[in-house]
């Protein structure tokens, strides 16, 4: 009898009370996905939509279909353009030598992650980069690039060395603002990996010391293997971070000497908006380039990150 007047009270609710449990977490999730859907997924799709176009940004849209691809890619019977060219090799550039702030990361995290007197110092001065917004960061490397007032050539000339202009030389210029986009993303792997080793099993550790296991053995063995979310997180930030590099180009070099700094970010705001641009269309088109080319990375982290876990499960 009971179980009859149960399912009897069960069918008088209303709909939204039989499933409330499945509803709910999608009605707090509704907000961020309509703001999701209308800041990134649209946009997105009107990039691709405007690449197939010749458009000024304000008259009436041209059809070119391919054209931008093919003038950009060089298909067809049109050759590269050089302008792209020297945009992606540099964004080569920016993405192997930028991946050097993960393991410089893990290493101060692994100095930071102890128990010594002004170790708290020590953190917020290795901390301090992550906080400063990266056009400080370009204005301070700036002036520590400058040919005869600038810090660095002033220890150069103390070992007797030739001053160099770092910024002014198209060979170099690239490297230098690497390094100065290193230093803040260094900073923020090492608050990933100071996270992480705080989430490191303590019984692990010390059953890997009663085997044996000490220095480069019990890091690769058994720290690394539990830093396996804050790596993979480091590694989509850091290669976002190095393949969207703007900011640091425009501070620093706005693109030259002789364009030889330019980034595919940096090309695209030059073609579509800059002083001489406002070629959407083609700007767009670099966009997109730029978007697959992230979401090739991003799509295979986490692919081998699914990988990992199927496995060891």
């Amino acid at each position: 009898m009971s179980s009859v007047t149960t399912n009897a009270s069960t069918a008088n609710r209303g709909w939204y009370n039989r499933n409330e449990i499945a509803i709910t977490p999608w009605l707090f999730l509704l907000p961020a996905m309509l703001f999701f859907a209308a800041y990134v997924i649209m946009p997105i799709c009107q990039s691709f939509w405007i690449s197939f176009h010749q458009w000024d940004g304000l008259g009436e849209k041209t059809w070119v279909g391919m054209a931008n691809y093919e003038r950009l890619l060089g298909l067809g019977d049109q050759r590269m353009d050089r302008k792209f060219e020297t945009s992606f090799w540099n964004n080569l550039k920016w993405l192997v030598l930028y991946l050097l702030a993960i393991p410089m990361g893990l290493f101060i995290a692994l100095f930071l992650n102890q128990t010594v007197r002004g170790i708290r110092l020590y953190k917020s001065l290795f901390f301090f980069p992550f906080v400063i917004s990266q056009v400080v960061v370009g204005l301070v490397f700036s002036w520590l690039y400058l040919p005869r007032e600038g810090l660095l050539n002033a220890v150069l000339a103390v070992f007797g060395a030739e001053p160099v202009n770092i910024l002014g030389d198209p060979t170099m210029a690239t490297y230098g603002i690497i390094a100065a986009g290193l230093w803040p993303q260094t900073a923020y792997c090492m608050i990933l990996y100071l996270t992480g080793l705080n989430a490191v099993d303590p019984e692990q550790v010390e059953a890997a010391r009663l085997d044996g296991a000490k220095g480069s053995k019990m890091l690769w063995y058994v720290i690394l293997p539990q830093l396996k979310p804050a790596t993979f997180i480091a590694f989509v930030v850091t290669i976002i971070g190095a393949l969207r590099s703007f900011d640091l180009i425009s501070v620093m070099t706005n693109g030259g000497p002789f364009g030889s700094t330019r980034v595919l970010s940096f090309y695209m705001f030059e073609e579509s908006l800059s002083e001489f641009g406002f070629r959407m269309g083609y700007g767009a088109a670099i966009a997109v380039v730029l978007f697959f080319i992230m979401l090739g990375f991003i799509v295979y982290f986490l692919y081998s990150m699914w990988r990992d876990e199927k496995g060891a499960n």
